[in-house]
């Protein structure tokens, strides 16, 4: 239980607790028999005084801050008030009507001069009018002036769809002849501030500048039509005249007086048709109809002579208001001179006709000459190659036979030079054949390790001699080109790379970038400097001019790049001096790879020993290279038939009576008769045996016809190894069918 009631006003509840504590006091000092118990009242009255105290701190301390809350919501108040009087102050000094409308569209306060002019509606601008509400009563305003068309409702109806936009400006009449501009604005609160501005004096001025403007342009009209070279006519609605400028009196020969305002274009017409002639017998008809037609009209131009020394040029068009007018060009000067350049122009057709006759005589005679050039390229070269390939098989024969040294050096020298001019009349053939335009091409799948195959037979042998490393990497990939042209394309470039790097390595290798393959040909010689790398594909054109020519003719590369282009596969080269280089041709691949065919490995032994004891039958025209081939067979070991055409081959074997082991024939025999054909009459006769045609013919069309025959192909000058092979084969097969 509480000493004190807690209900009691802290005055009293003091007084109450010092009463107690002298209560308490007088009872220590005179009772000492009950001290104990008098010390603990005391220290209860302590400890009740002291919450006494705190709690009237407290009390204190909130009745302050009651104070200061109130102090300060009564200043608040005042700020609020005084915030509002200015602000309506504020609205009030401003010039325009001004109104706000909260986020629900209810008007908030406005000044005096809002609605001002509609003093029907004015009195009812209180706060707490919905916007509605407002625009109902405006609507109905009787100052408001509306279109004739327009009702109040629907004037109304298009206020508040304009309302819904954030921003509004839009111009309103009422009074006699007075306007206000209404533009609404949005508040970041979603309210409405609606802004009235009177532009009476705003639009007036627009009109007086639009009436001065209206008769500025009429003076500029006027001016520009005097200042204009052509003759203007321009008609009404009601086909009289209404403009006109003195060049078209002049053109047409009018008279002055006949040139009013409001006359008739028939009339004029009828004065022009004295004096000038229409182009054609219906024009004047069309212009006629033209004229008096109702509504818009399209253009229409024609032609007005006089005498046959005057020209004019009439061109018409509608105006959107139903008139129209026409213009009159002086093109007296532009016919002449358009005359005089038909006539200059017939001049020149004649002289083109005549230059392009002669330039076509020459072309002809430059298609004769370059088709003579094939046809003497060809030839040459097949007559070139037949006691070419007869040389190097005698070079063959002796050095065979030959064990001297000196002797092998020498003959060795010979064969180098005489495989150098070989290689000579192949490049001059091969680019022959690429500038005739009657080249066709084998375009076929190929598989890349079928070519790289070959190649690395032939070219390590090459990079061996120079102490160089030959790299070739097997690609699975097909490609879709000429197999014997891509062949002869990449080993140009392996043998140009052997034979220009000194030292290193030369690596080919194949890159693929989606359906495309690039062979590439890298090497580390010497490199090509950027200005020369366009030089190096020009024919005969080397770099190194100490180079011998053994060391290349300067015709691999042309020959590369005239492949390449006829086949439409793009020639790429990198190279920096002092580092290497690059060539790069990029192929169209198809399908997978296509299975290998077997290549051989080196060439067949070489002399008398598998091909000791064959008879062969050798039909070759050409007398010398006959001889030099049966040399080098008799000294494998190898009996030789010889016939110098196939009527005697054919003899040869009646008479005998022998079945040859193998056949070695030359594809031009003569008399219209070919190799292939007599190994068909052999093989009629005598059954199928094994074959080989010998000829300087590198068409496709030959390869083709050979591969159908399962035959062999050796082209001249006749390669003393793929003979052995060939003879080597032969023996084997023999053996087999032992």
């Amino acid at each position: 239980m509480s000493l004190v009631n807690p209900s009691d006003s802290l005055e009293r509840q003091n007084e109450k607790l010092l009463r107690i504590a002298e209560a308490l006091m007088r009872n220590v000092e005179h009772g000492a028999h009950n001290s104990g118990e008098a010390y603990a009242q005391f220290e209860r009255a302590a400890l009740l005084e002291k919450r006494v105290r705190e709690r009237t701190l407290e009390l204190e301390r909130t009745l302050n801050l009651l104070h200061d809350s109130n102090a300060q919501l009564a200043q608040a108040n005042e700020e609020t008030e005084a915030a509002r009087r200015n602000l309506a102050d504020a609205i009030e000094t401003v010039s325009e009507g001004f109104a706000l409308f909260d986020g629900d569209s209810t008007l908030v306060m406005c000044n005096t001069r809002f609605c001002r002019d509609f003093r029907d509606t004015a009195r009812d601008l209180r706060p707490g009018l919905p916007f509605a509400e407002y625009v109902e009563r405006i609507s109905r305003s009787r100052y408001l002036s509306l279109p004739e068309s327009v009702t109040p409702e629907a004037w109304a109806e298009d206020r508040m769809r304009k309302h819904n936009d954030r921003r509004v400006m839009f111009n309103v009449r009422h009074g006699q002849d007075r306007w206000l501009q209404v533009s609404e604005h949005r508040t970041a609160n979603g309210g409405t501030v609606v802004l009235q501005t009177d532009v009476t004096d705003i639009i007036r001025l627009e009109r007086q500048e639009r009436l001065k403007l209206k008769d500025k342009q009429t003076r500029m009209i006027r001016a520009t039509l005097d200042h204009l070279d052509q003759g203007v006519c321009i008609f009404d609605e009601n086909t009289r005249l209404i403009a006109w400028n003195e060049k078209i009196g002049t053109l047409l020969n009018l008279p002055a007086r006949r040139l009013h305002l409001g006359a008739s274009f028939s009339g004029l017409l009828e004065l022009v048709e004295q004096a000038f002639r229409f182009g054609d017998t219906a024009a004047r008809e069309r212009f006629r109809d033209w004229a008096e037609r109702d509504g818009l009209r399209g253009p229409i131009n024609f032609e007005l002579t006089r005498d046959a020394a005057m020209v004019l040029q009439v061109f018409g068009r509608g105006m959107p208001d139903g008139g129209f007018l026409f213009s009159c060009t002086d093109v007296t000067a532009e016919r002449e001179a358009a005359r005089r350049l038909a006539e200059v122009n017939e001049m020149l057709e004649q002289r083109v006709m005549e230059r392009t006759l002669e330039l076509e005589d020459a072309l002809s005679a430059a298609e004769r000459a370059n088709a003579s050039k094939s046809r003497f390229v060809a030839a040459a070269s097949h007559d070139l190659l037949q006691p070419l390939s007869a040389a190097k098989l005698f070079i063959s024969s002796l050095a065979d036979r030959s064990t001297d040294p000196h002797d092998r050096a020498v003959l060795d020298k010979t064969e180098s030079a005489l495989t150098s001019a070989e290689q000579l009349i192949d490049a001059l053939l091969d680019i022959s054949k690429l500038e005739s335009d009657g080249l066709r091409f084998d375009i076929r799948p190929v598989a890349l390790r079928e070519i790289f195959g070959r190649l690395r037979d032939e070219m390590e042998v090459l990079a061996a001699r120079k102490g160089l490393k030959l790299r070739i990497i097997d690609s699975a990939l097909t490609v879709e080109t000429d197999p014997a042209y891509l062949r002869r394309v990449v080993q140009n470039l392996v043998a140009n790379a052997i034979r220009y790097t000194a030292s290193g390595r030369v690596v080919v290798g194949v890159r693929r970038r989606g359906a495309t393959a690039r062979v590439e040909v890298w090497d580390t010689g010497p490199g090509i400097a950027e200005e020369d790398q366009s030089a190096i594909f020009e024919e005969f054109r080397r770099l190194d001019t100490r180079a011998s020519t053994n060391d290349g003719l300067g015709l691999g590369l042309a020959i590369v790049e005239r492949a390449c282009a006829r086949l439409g596969h793009p020639l790429g080269l990198w190279s920096e001096p002092a580092r290497g280089s690059c060539f790069m041709v990029s192929l169209p691949v198809v399908g997978g790879a296509a299975p290998a065919r077997p290549v051989s490995n080196g060439p067949a032994r070489p002399i008398g020993l598998a091909q000791a004891g064959l008879i062969v039958l050798l039909v070759e025209n050409d007398p010398q290279l006959r001889r030099a081939m049966t040399v080098l067979m008799e000294s494998w070991g190898v009996s030789v038939l010889e016939a110098e055409n196939a009527d005697t081959a054919l003899d040869l074997l009646q008479d005998l009576e022998i079945t040859p082991d193998a056949l070695l024939l030359d594809y031009q025999l003569g008399a219209g008769l070919t190799g292939t054909q007599l190994f068909g009459e052999i093989t009629q006769r005598m059954g199928r045996l094994p074959c080989a045609i010998v000829s300087a013919d590198r068409s496709p069309a030959l390869a083709e016809a050979c591969a159908a025959l399962d035959i062999e192909l050796l082209s001249k000058p006749v390669d003393r190894h793929r003979l052995g092979r060939f003879f080597d084969a032969v023996a084997r097969g023999l053996l087999a069918a032992e």
